[in-house]
């Protein structure tokens, strides 16, 4: 196998682990605390989770523990979009159940959750892992995301463990895979299996977090990945001095990418759709801020700029929202009607008719490409795969408009000419930060000590993370704890509760008091590659966010 250098010497890395996890396996326990409460609506998961709500939370410490030398056999998943450092959480698992015990056996479901009702397996052994520790991707087993939600998926998922023999299913995935790992978890008890589900926090979007899960996996590699992509767009901008560029990041639901990387690169504009939402902010009012800034910079002699402009932008700007609605409601009630539809025209014409007045302005004032995009095929689920909208490329259509309105009432003399970028999957598969490989080489072996301790409905939790890896807090949250019921397709359903960026949190309010001087004065940072040899302050750092979010002042 042809290998680069870097790869080469990623091998040779050896995570950080905290102390609690450092010492002699065998004395490792649990301190277990007082029954825990979910974030809402108690009465409703009370009765969903009979067997497993009101878990406490757990804490590793010095202790003996008879369980955890015995030999177990456990099945692991990666599930959802890719995340730097995936493979450190199984390694980690890995390592800890041999250290328990060398005949314990490891199983990877192929493919993502499918591979468990499926029976798609493959021993997992050192010399497997070993080509996989430190790196990118989830290659080594691959992913998927097939949700285990009807009554013969969860038969046929408890048909394998038994077949197997599991003692344990781990699920390495994002908020709706370890709401599907708690709901496996309780099917689990209620049939009277053995088998323990333990979940791992995934996602690069950050919005997996809450008071015992600090951050998830590969947002700390995502964020500095695109950061250092954003940083050398600032570097050219400043040295070319005639492009504003506008950069789409990844971040559906929560801006958490966007405000982290604002914080590390410090552009002219950054978009918060949080902020946005709460504002109740127009597309039109949107855009005007994005042109104070090139009024403004444009007095200056400054005819460049970066904008940054969060994924999940359009779903949060109202009237945006309510047209989304609107058409996923009627592309959903007339499938068949619609797709017999042969071009945009006939497709506008029918929406005439299917869409409130100001929905059907709104698309019709939209840039026709745009306009199309938010036509496409839906998700699974229904709704506009928002991923494909060139949002970045809508407000500079937008931007460019309004400015000519400014030229011509003689508000505005400068040069505008944009460039538009969309940073995504280069930041979901990047070789993991040292933070990132120590994170979630803690997870996966705290998921070993978590199940040799006989516990289920979990989710693996490392606290404390802006200190050094030796004084981080291992252990484990119940996955119950943090749920709370919504409603999806009509239904109320449980799931683990998104993380938005809080308004009124350190990392917007550090932000919000530097925007303003961002808007008018160059300040770009420069934060360069990821470097994994070093200083620590160079190699270990967490994030900005992270820092701010846990740090005193």
């Amino acid at each position: 196998m042809h290998i680069s250098a870097l790869q080469e010497a990623r091998y040779r890395y050896q995570p950080k682990l905290p102390l609690s996890l450092s010492q002699d396996i065998s004395n490792i326990a649990v301190n277990l605390g007082e029954p825990a409460e979910s974030l809402a609506d108690q009465e409703e998961l009370k009765a969903l989770f009979k067997h497993s709500y009101g878990k406490p939370v757990a804490a590793f410490v010095a202790g003996g523990n008879d369980k955890i030398r015995r030999p177990l056999t456990v099945g692991v998943i990666l599930s959802g979009g890719q995340a730097p450092g995936g493979h450190n959480v199984i390694a980690g698992l890995y390592d800890g159940l041999m250290k328990g015990n060398p005949d314990s056996v490891l199983y990877g479901f192929l493919g993502g959750p499918s591979g468990l009702t499926d029976n798609k397996t493959m021993k997992l052994t050192g010399e497997i892992i070993d080509q996989y520790r430190n790196t990118g991707g989830f290659d080594i087993i691959g992913s998927g995301r097939t949700k285990i939600e009807t009554p013969e998926q969860f038969a046929a998922a408890l048909a394998t463990a038994r077949m197997l023999k599991l003692d344990a299913v781990v699920i390495i995935g994002g908020d709706d895979s370890n709401t599907n790992a708690a709901l496996l978890a309780e099917y689990f008890l209620d049939k009277g299996a053995s088998t323990q589900v333990i979940g791992c926090p995934k996602t690069i979007d950050g919005d997996l977090k809450n008071e015992y899960i600090e951050t998830s996996f590969g947002f700390d590699t995502a964020v500095k990945t695109y950061s250092e992509l954003i940083g050398n767009i600032g570097r050219d901008a400043n040295s070319a001095r005639k492009y504003w560029h506008f950069i789409r990041l990844m971040g559906r639901s929560a801006s958490h990418i966007t405000l982290e990387c604002a914080l590390q690169t410090q552009p002219n504009i950054c978009l918060i759709s949080e902020e946005v939402e709460a504002g109740k902010l127009s597309l039109g009012q949107v855009v005007d801020q994005i042109c104070d800034s090139v009024v403004r910079r444009a007095e200056k002699g400054d005819n460049f700029g970066v904008v940054l402009i969060p994924e999940g932008l359009v779903e949060f700007i109202p009237e945006m929202k309510a047209l989304i609605v609107e058409l996923n409601d009627a592309m959903a009630k007339n499938e068949k009607e619609f797709a017999a539809l042969v071009s945009f025209g006939d497709q506008l014409a029918w929406l005439k008719a299917k869409l409130s007045g100001p929905s059907y302005g709104l698309i019709q004032s939209l840039p026709p490409d745009i306009a199309k995009q938010l036509l496409m095929d839906r998700d699974p689920h229904g709704n506009v795969q928002v991923s494909r909208i060139d949002t970045e490329k809508l407000l500079i259509t937008m931007t460019e408009k309004r400015l000519a309105n400014l030229k011509a009432g003689g508000a505005y003399n400068g040069k505008f000419s944009a460039l538009g970028h969309f940073f995504g999957y280069e930041g979901r598969c990047a070789f993991p930060t040292n933070f990132d490989a120590d994170y979630c080489y803690t997870l996966g072996f705290s998921a070993f000590v978590l199940i040799a301790s006989g516990l289920t409905g979990y989710l693996s939790s490392v606290r404390n993370l802006t200190a050094p890896a030796d004084q981080w807090i291992a252990g484990g949250v119940p996955l119950t704890m943090m749920m709370n019921m919504e409603q999806r397709q009509g239904i109320r359903k449980p799931v683990i509760r998104k993380a938005l960026v809080a308004l009124d949190g350190e990392p917007f309010k550090a932000f919000a008091a530097a925007r303003d001087t961002w808007a008018v004065r160059t300040s770009f940072l420069f934060p360069g590659a990821i470097q994994y040899f070093g200083p620590s302050e160079v190699c270990d750092q967490p994030t900005r966010t992270l820092q701010l979010e846990h740090e005193k002042p």
